[in-house]
């Protein structure tokens, strides 16, 4: 059950919600808003999205923990929902991987089933948490092909389909497929950072983190957080912004610590900043969470990683790659 109240002094609302489990009256979630009435259009959109995005967590957590005896198709995919709703690790992929295999087992036909498997494969390739990108994607490719066949409409099937396209480094071919998604559905706040992610790979640096702050202003608890916060620290890092970027990578790492990327990108920021020791330490930790030994040199990061059009690897070698190299890793 949604219940809430409001309050207004002036101009000024003051919006309280809570989540509460009608069967044990059990607080599930609670937010509070703040903004001004003169806008009140604007208001009610934000209000009204965070709560879909938060209720659509909960929800989902609820659902996947009534567990029944004879599992069926849905009943794998709620919980694999429910898996990937942590921050990303091998752990996490493992899980939600082995729930979707069931599921596809079950109904090999089902578009959500094939898209959520899809998803996975791409995603753990886009984090650097797997040993076996090229045939993960050779099978992620192929099952969101079959789901856009089977349901055009989807839009799970064109998340995925952006998703596949931005592991395999075609961001400019994977931003019509975002672009899609948030036409249908303002609320999927994962494509408007993805979408970020893109432009700052295509050139348009100076349009990634409105996108992704906006990500982050609909979804603030959303398990994707540490991602978030690395673009964020990404784009100043690029920038030169040093000490910005350090206070986002920072965030991140405290948000997702088995993330290799985040800690190889703060281990650049601290060594630009002069702090070796603690630049060494953090790529030490990035070269033990990678399943693959893309941290080993820097040749071998530039084989495995795509940084997108030529003035963005640029400014990749003037900042993250020097940086990597103060921090003790070899040509």
């Amino acid at each position: 059950m949604l219940e809430g109240s409001v309050q207004r002094s002036g101009n000024q609302a003051r919006i309280n919600s809570q989540l509460i489990d009608a069967e044990t009256e059990a607080h599930l979630w609670a937010e509070r808003f703040e903004g001004d009435t003169r806008d009140l259009f604007d208001l009610q959109n934000e209000v009204t999205t965070r709560i879909a995005v938060a209720l659509k967590l909960e929800l989902v957590a609820a659902e996947a923990a009534r567990r029944a005896e004879r599992p069926d198709v849905l009943e794998y995919i709620l919980r694999a929902r429910a898996a990937y709703a942590k921050p990303p690790s091998r752990d996490r992929n493992a899980e939600g991987i082995s729930l979707l295999e069931r599921a596809l087992a079950l109904d090999p036909r089902s578009v959500e089933a094939q898209s959520m498997m899809a998803g996975a494969l791409a995603g753990r390739v886009l984090n650097g948490l797997t040993d076996s990108a090229a045939a993960d994607l050779e099978r992620a490719e192929g099952l969101s092909e079959q789901a856009l066949a089977a349901s055009a409409r989807s839009q799970l099937a064109h998340m995925v389909k952006g998703q596949v396209l931005r592991a395999q480094r075609r961001y400019a071919g994977a931003i019509p497929e975002y672009e899609t998604v948030l036409a249908f559905n303002r609320n999927w706040v994962y494509a408007f950072f993805a979408l970020g992610q893109c432009k700052l790979f295509t050139g348009s640096i100076e349009e990634t983190i409105p996108l992704v702050e906006r990500a982050i202003r609909l979804s603030p608890r959303d398990p994707e957080l540490g991602v978030w916060y690395e673009n964020i620290g990404l784009v100043h890092l690029l920038q030169s912004r040093t000490d910005e970027a350090i206070i986002w990578l920072e965030k991140a790492r405290n948000h997702t610590p088995a993330h290799p990327i985040i800690r190889a990108q703060l281990a650049s920021a601290y060594a630009l900043n002069g702090e070796i020791e603690r630049a060494a330490a953090e790529l030490a930790e990035a070269r033990r969470l990678s399943p693959d030994d893309r941290f080993s040199s820097l040749a071998r990061l530039r084989s495995v990683q795509s940084y997108g059009v030529s003035k963005i690897r640029g400014l990749l070698e003037a900042t993250y790659f020097a940086g990597l190299r103060k921090a003790g890793m070899p040509e």
